[in-house]
């Protein structure tokens, strides 16, 4: 048997909405601008786990200066040395810190920090991380 997670995602700009289902993916970080974190978990089953999945969507509005951040399990299941996990929350803190930057220099920072953690430790799955951030 073979199975996949996904995310999808629809985004309305009339009405700022993100409309998505989160397939089994680890949950997608909506960070407001308020300083608020929200989890995108509505969905479902990853895919192909059983032909007859039922789907729920999510709907989320999307303001200026929101972030959203789809991540990988590699990205917080990543191991340094003694064997700790990267984990959300250093994720998170990355974000919190730099509200202001651009996705471009937010996810250089992600992965310099990532990379930094993780020192010589081989990995063993996909680091894969999208950021974007409403303007």
């Amino acid at each position: 048997m073979r199975f996949t997670t996904a995310f999808l995602a629809e985004y309305e700009p009339a009405t700022r909405t993100l409309t998505y289902i989160n397939a089994g993916h680890n949950r997608p970080i909506l960070r407001h601008s308020s300083g608020s974190i929200e989890r995108l978990d509505a969905g479902g089953l990853p895919l192909g786990i059983t032909a007859d999945a039922i789907y729920q969507s999510g709907t989320v509005t999307w303001e200026t200066g929101d972030w959203l951040v789809v991540f990988t399990d590699g990205v917080v299941e990543a191991v340094n040395e003694p064997g700790a996990d990267y984990g959300e929350e250093r994720l998170i803190a990355i974000l919190n810190a730099g509200t202001e930057t651009s996705p471009v220099k937010m996810l250089s920072h992600i992965m310099v920090n990532l990379d930094l953690f993780v020192g010589n430790t081989p990995q063993h799955d996909d680091i894969t991380c999208l950021l974007i951030k409403a303007v």
